[in-house]
């Protein structure tokens, strides 16, 4: 899609890359009841024709979708952060802070490009919310905590708790220093996904040691690029990687 293009939600501009991420925003909800009626390709020459089969549009899904969720991606929310000024605010943080506890509409908060060195949560009580950066160039999250600081689970660039969070054209990095074999507590981790039915497109989750948490849940990955060195992804979650 070119991210030029726009469209208007209740006479909202919006553009191309969020364009997007409403397209892909409840892409998960039925995901794991279809892939136990149409099991994935052993060819995976054929796995990006059936996923495309497969996953469709909110108006094409609607008879498929519980009317609550159907009404979540009603009228979404569009929040823009800016670095430099110009959107709604200037970190990830308080764009998250501004959504209610108990929200029940999908808020599609649009990262314009820059490195955001912060520590964010996404809280269980904040459900719907998706993180979404223009393809061409990704923002960068990024801070550098380690388990000697904060524990292992607890040292990440970004925590995620609430269902239904989606996070989409996004470089997840933590920039702690490299385990040098002596460090007592260098474990640093760059994401934990602790929430349910939960999906992530097109990001690069980067580490050195327990770079990806993939905690607790059912949870989603495509495209995505996870770097890291020992245990770079661990967890209990129940998840599919394509790609």
């Amino acid at each position: 899609m070119n991210r030029k293009k726009k469209k208007e939600i209740d006479g909202k501009r919006i553009e191309g890359n969020e364009v997007y991420a409403l397209v892909i925003c409840v892409s998960i909800l039925l995901f794991a009841p279809i892939v136990v009626s149409q099991p994935i390709p052993v060819d995976k020459s054929q796995v990006e024709a059936w996923f495309n089969g497969i996953i469709k549009p909110v108006k094409e899904r609607g008879k498929t979708l519980s009317p609550e969720l159907v009404e979540v991606e009603t009228e979404p929310r569009i929040i823009k952060v800016m670095q430099s000024g110009g959107g709604e605010f200037n970190t990830i943080t308080k764009a998250i802070e501004s959504v209610p506890s108990g929200n029940a509409k999908c808020v599609i908060i649009s990262i314009r490009p820059g490195s955001y060195k912060e520590k964010i949560k996404i809280e269980r009580n904040k459900p719907f919310i998706t993180l979404v950066g223009d393809p061409k160039n990704m923002p960068n999250l990024t801070f550098d905590g380690t388990a000697k600081q904060y524990g292992t689970v607890d040292s990440t660039t970004l925590i995620t708790e609430s269902s239904y969070f989606v996070g989409v054209n996004l470089n997840i990095v933590n920039t702690a220093p490299r385990p040098d074999g002596k460090m007592v507590g260098a474990q640093a981790v760059a994401l934990r996904v602790t929430s349910d039915r939960s999906a992530f497109y097109n990001c690069k989750i980067i580490g050195f040691q327990d770079t990806l948490c993939d905690d607790r849940g059912n949870h989603f990955f495509k495209d995505c690029h996870i770097r890291g060195t020992v245990d770079f992804i661990f967890g209990s979650g129940t998840s599919l990687y394509l790609n």
